[in-house]
């Protein structure tokens, strides 16, 4: 063999020019120069809406401060109410120890003089006093209310006489504002303090607010209430003080949602009403209700005409909503000096990034001019397809050899792709050591994609390039590849292609097509290498063949293989109730391809097995949900691969629908042995499966089988349907398979009903079911056949 190799000649060095390389490199830094603006664009955003943020937060905190300031002082109002509620008990503790009538006077006179020293000290109080229930105190049949008032021209504290009016407190005014007629007293909401909301008192004639503390004996029984009386003014001040922004506004809501602001600002303008309006509108107080937390602040947008507002708000601890609207417009200023500055920072980068970029480029050019590129197969180290080209394009004369490992795709199934990776790497290891030990180096060896490899040669005699066919194929199958302890054996196909005086214009890639239609008439023809003859003149068949091999690869990879559905006609019940399942390509620009496109190509190609596992797992997965029963065409290839029939009796078993899937077995497959056919039915069948067989009438042993068979349903060939209402003879023999199915209690199809005058006939013969362009074509879903 070293022999009769030539020497190897100046020409298998690598073309000095890069100009694809340097545009790839030009496009490169664009596209780095584009992120990179990006990038810079996106940090200033992120910049601006952190100063944006901190701006809120600036403001959720002088609104916080505002709501902590009306808590505080609410509290101190609870804190009151609650003294008074002591100063009752202990009144009681002291009257109800026996004491004479005498000093029980003297008692009620030091009480009154105490709650009108505490009402002294409250600043800002409208009333307060003692409730308590009759009967509580010895010798008074009525309750006892001692309750003063402080008018709003007078600061002298009155006692309101009211006990010769009322038995009880719970018919004073206060009472129905502040607990309700429901309130029921218990131990547990002893030092409670209740609040009502602002209301017009004719007593003080002022707008009060009143709280209430219930008062209980040391034996947890109900004495009374204490009560205060504040004016509003009290709480509202505060509201009026609190400044958010320039433009900002302040409000307070009382529990019946009604605002409290505009008490102390005197007349609002329509604007400020406008906002007040709006406000309300939300009905905060009943939010505030529901609110478990206090001094917790929610944020909502608010709209007012053609201003936007931020609303900031909260419950207060007496019950109220407290909160600011401040203009989104106000927020948003403090960024407007920020973008100008940031759009000198995006200029100055974008200028510096381009400077840098333009350098970068002039360095890579100069490199690139100096180096000479490597095109190299990750996974092997071996030239790739890209070095291939070049060097077959460089050269007049050359012999190629392709040489394409068989059932390799059943490897990467069976034991996953490390196991495909680890073949790859073995048979790229034996095929340099063969060119280094063996032909002095004079051949140059590439890996293809997908499960090839190339052998590119000087020109060689036919019996040579022969015999170096058979040497690569005897590196591969000679001697096996173990893969964790377990031997696979390998064969390869080869094909073979030589070209001598390269003509003008011939492309670089003629004799990689030329080589690869020899890969697929050696396998068509049942042999393990063969050279290409171009005196045969079928190229162009098997280019077109290469074509849809290469097509229909693409479209398995990308996951464009996608069942499409044909209705059945139940012609008893007189309408769809199953589907046929039938595969088709979609292309990337979105048309569908049919199946009669690829099938053949698909068969010789070895991927047929893999498009039914494919289609069964979608075809599942489609019905799951539905209710219909659908159909999937088997090959008796199909049925006689173990590992195929092993997927779909695992996806019956995942999926639990086998009640509704029919296996339709094409009956002119050229099926060789039954007995395959008899124990996949015996295997599905406990899974609730039916059994269909296609095709039926087109072949001359249907009969004799069918007795052996244990089928379901008969589909009869649309070769003797689609004449059916004007071929007697077509009529006869359809009328037979019927009358013969029947006699097996087998029900029947008719397939490729395409008008309503074969229907007629199909339904006078009593054929159970129909199918075809009367009911649909197929679909991409079910029930979208039309």
């Amino acid at each position: 063999m070293p022999g009769k190799f030539p020497s190897r000649p100046s020409y298998w060095k690598n073309p000095s020019s890069r100009q694809s390389v340097m545009w790839l490199l030009v496009l490169l830094i664009l596209v780095f120069v584009a992120g990179m603006l990006l990038l810079s664009r996106l940090n200033l955003n992120y910049s601006q809406e952190a100063l944006s943020e901190l701006r809120r937060q600036q403001i959720h905190e002088v609104v916080s401060a505002g709501l902590m300031r009306i808590n505080a002082r609410q509290s101190t109002l609870a804190g009151y109410t609650t003294a008074l509620a002591n100063v009752g008990e202990s009144f009681h503790s002291l009257s109800d120890s026996g004491s004479s009538d005498l000093d029980r006077s003297k008692l009620r006179a030091n009480l009154e003089n105490a709650l009108k020293d505490h009402l002294q000290d409250f600043e800002g109080a409208a009333g307060g006093g003692l409730w308590f229930e009759p009967g509580v105190l010895a010798g008074r049949d009525k309750g006892y209310m001692p309750y003063f008032i402080r008018n709003a021209d007078d600061p002298e504290l009155k006692r309101l006489e009211i006990e010769t009016r009322l038995r009880n407190y719970r018919d004073v005014p206060w009472f129905g504002h502040t607990l309700g007629p429901g309130w029921t007293p218990s131990s547990d909401n002893a030092g409670d303090v209740y609040w009502s909301p602002i209301y017009y008192d004719l007593n003080t004639e002022r707008a009060v607010l009143t709280l209430a503390s219930p008062m209980y004996d040391q034996q947890n029984n109900l004495l009374g209430m204490a009560t205060t009386a504040w004016t509003a003014d009290q709480i509202i001040d505060f509201v009026s003080r609190i400044t958010v922004t320039e433009h900002s506004f302040t409000f307070l809501n009382d529990r019946n949602n009604r605002n409290l602001s505009s008490f102390s600002k005197g007349e609002d303008t329509r604007e400020e009403q406008s906002l007040i309006d709006a406000v309300l509108a939300l009905e905060l107080a009943r939010e505030a209700e529901a609110e478990s937390e206090a001094n917790s602040l929610t944020v909502r947008r608010l709209t007012v005409g053609d201003d936007d507002y931020e609303l900031y708000y909260a419950a207060t601890a007496g019950g109220m909503v407290y909160g600011a609207g401040v203009p989104v417009d106000e927020i948003d200023a403090v960024l407007r000096p920020m973008e100008q500055t940031n759009r000198r920072i995006l200029m100055g980068t974008v200028s510096a990034m381009l400077i840098l970029s333009l350098y970068l480029l002039y360095r890579i050019i100069q490199l690139i001019r100096e180096l000479q590129a490597s095109y190299t197969d990750e996974l092997t180290g071996l030239a790739n397809r890209v070095r291939l080209l070049r060097d077959l394009q460089s050269r007049d004369d050359a012999s190629l050899l392709i040489i394409n490992l068989d059932r390799f795709n059943e490897i990467n199934s069976l034991f996953g792709n490390v196991c495909g990776d680890h073949v790859l790497l073995v048979i790229a290891t034996r095929l340099t050591a063969f060119n280094r030990d063996q032909a002095r180096g004079l051949l140059t060896v590439y890996r293809l994609p997908g499960d090839e490899f190339a052998v590119l040669a000087p020109v060689l005699e036919e019996e040579a390039i022969q015999e170096l066919a058979a040497q690569l194929r005897h590196l591969v199958n000679g001697e096996r590849i173990y893969w964790q302890q377990q031997p696979l054996t390998m064969d390869v196909s080869v094909g073979m292609a030589m070209r001598k005086d390269r003509k003008h214009g011939d492309s670089p890639d003629q004799l990689v097509s030329q080589a690869k239609v020899a890969v697929l008439q050696a396998r068509e023809q049942n042999r393990h290498h063969l050279l290409y003859d171009p005196s045969v003149g079928i190229e162009e068949n098997y280019e077109a063949n290469l074509y849809w091999a290469n097509r229909l690869k693409a479209a398995i990879d990308d996951d464009r293989l996608v069942p499409w559905f044909q209705p059945i006609h139940d012609n008893q019940l007189q309408h769809v109730t199953k589907y046929e399942c039938l595969v088709r390509m979609v292309e990337p620009d979105g048309r569908v391809i049919g199946a009669g496109q690829f099938v053949k190509i698909a068969d010789r190609l070895r991927l047929n097995r893999r498009i039914t596992v494919l289609m069964v797992e979608k075809c599942f997965d489609r019905f799951s949900n539905r209710e219909e029963e659908f159909s999937i065409n088997l090959s008796y290839g199909d049925i006689a691969d173990a590992e195929t029939v092993s997927r779909i009796l695992e996806a019956l078993d995942r999926y639990g629908i086998g009640k509704r899937v029919i296996f339709e077995i094409l009956e002119s497959d050229g099926i060789t042995n039954y007995d395959e056919i008899r124990h996949f039915i015996e295997q599905v069948k406990p899974f609730g499966c039916h059994i269909a067989i296609d095709d039926f009438g087109t072949g001359y042993s249907n009969f004799a089988h069918l007795l052996s068979l244990n089928v379901d349903y008969i589909k009869i060939d649309g070769s003797l349907i689609r004449n059916l209402h004007e071929d007697q003879t077509a009529f006869l023999v359809t009328s037979g398979i019927v009358q013969f199915a029947r006699s097996l209690n087998i029900r029947t199809v008719a397939e490729f009903v395409h008008n309503e005058a074969v229907q007629g006939r199909v339904r006078e013969l009593g054929i159970d079911f129909s199918q075809g362009d009367c009911f649909g074509m197929p679909g991409p879903g079910p029930g979208a056949g039309g």
